[in-house]
């Protein structure tokens, strides 16, 4: 069965599609079959991804609503792995959500029947707390985080843990942290590297031994409609996501180690 991993933090502006966008990228050129899901009403996954909204009929807000399954509604991508796109129609669906029964359930409902025919499952949510992103903190597996090193990063995690712990007492107790992303870093910044020691501090084990650099080629991808990897595969950015997905690979493979007696 896939592994469902929520990119999530409420705070906007953090790099949360371009990670979401250019792991699922990653993945796929390591031969693993992805699927990712824009559950941002935005739609900028989407877009970064090379689908606009004349390309799709079915979109996430869709499957959430039960008026089609997720298998009919995917699409390929540029970037060589499934997606379920969006628009800024899903805000309807997130008001009709809250009229339901059941409302917390819907993807991870929809998930059930392909979930296995993934590898990995990434879901790129909105930058608040909403039903939006209770549904993908209740389908998935684990969490990642990504943090932009600024002033008020820490702060601005107090609410997304109190949120996952809620998550994890009531729904999902499997739920847990996947770990955490330093985006957009500048190594130079006094700042930046300040705030990265906190997060190692107050996250031991949990921060990403990689980080993704502030770089002008990862910012021009998206308005291409591509991932960073068929847009400029030489580029830093390329190589950060790249060195990501092979690190969180390896921690797959140390964690199956630890648990053969």
């Amino acid at each position: 069965m896939g592994k469902i991993i929520a990119i999530v933090n409420q705070k906007g502006g953090v790099g949360k599609t371009t990670t979401t966008i250019n792991l699922a990228s990653a993945f796929a050129m390591m031969k693993r079959k992805v699927m990712l899901i824009d559950l941002d009403p935005q739609g900028n996954a989407s877009v970064g991804s090379g689908i606009y909204k004349e390309d799709f009929i079915s979109a996430t807000q869709h499957v959430l609503l039960n008026e089609i399954t997720i298998a009919d509604a995917v699409v390929q991508s540029p970037g060589a792995y499934h997606i379920l796109p969006t628009n800024h129609e899903l805000i309807v669906a997130e008001v009709q959500l809250m009229q339901m029964s059941q409302r917390e359930y819907r993807l991870k409902q929809a998930l059930s029947s392909v979930t296995d025919q993934y590898d990995y499952v990434l879901i790129d949510c909105p930058p608040s707390l909403n039903i939006l992103t209770v549904n993908a903190l209740v389908a998935a597996n684990s969490v990642l985080i990504p943090v932009q090193c600024e002033y008020y990063a820490l702060e601005g995690l107090k609410g997304l843990l109190n949120t996952i712990k809620q998550i994890q007492t009531t729904i999902n107790p499997s739920l847990h942290i996947e770990g955490l992303l330093r985006t957009m870093y500048d190594g130079r910044n006094r700042l930046a590297l300040d705030v990265s020691s906190q997060l190692i501090q107050h996250f031991p084990g949990r921060v990403y031994r990689t980080v993704i650099p502030r770089n002008v080629r990862l910012a021009e991808a998206p308005s291409h409609g591509l991932p960073i990897l068929q847009y400029d595969e030489k580029s830093q950015g390329a190589v950060a996501y790249l060195t990501l997905a092979g690190e969180m690979l390896q921690r797959v493979d140390e964690s199956k180690k630890a648990v053969v007696p």
